[in-house]
């Protein structure tokens, strides 16, 4: 949208980020059942570029698991608005840690 635009009309490399860490994040809390943090995004790369009106869709993956951590490798696809085409618009890296109730990194189960 309109909104969501840097000052040379294209759309700001920092929204797309935002809605990666937003599908990274729901991936994050769903696999350690519970709440998770954000602390770290890497990696981050913008290869291609959206138009206003373009479909955003966000790929989140779980590469690697420690004990209390996480790290998602999330695509970011961009697919034309009255079409099919669709174009990789970034990729990156986001690290989660599984937060307790008492505000305190936790121990995640482990992935089989």
């Amino acid at each position: 949208m309109p909104a969501d635009l840097n000052p040379y009309g294209g759309v700001f490399g920092g929204w797309i980020m935002s809605q990666m860490a937003l599908a990274a994040g729901s991936l994050a809390s769903r696999h350690a059942k519970g709440k998770t943090v954000v602390i770290a995004a890497d990696e981050l790369r913008f290869p291609g570029a959206m138009a206003v009106g373009d479909e955003l869709s966000c790929y989140p993956v779980i590469e690697k698991q420690g004990s209390s951590s996480m790290t998602i490798a999330v695509e970011a696809i961009a697919r034309e608005r009255d079409g099919e085409t669709e174009t990789r618009v970034a990729s990156g890296r986001f690290t989660f840690v599984a937060i307790g109730a008492d505000g305190k990194k936790r121990e995640i189960t482990p992935t089989v």
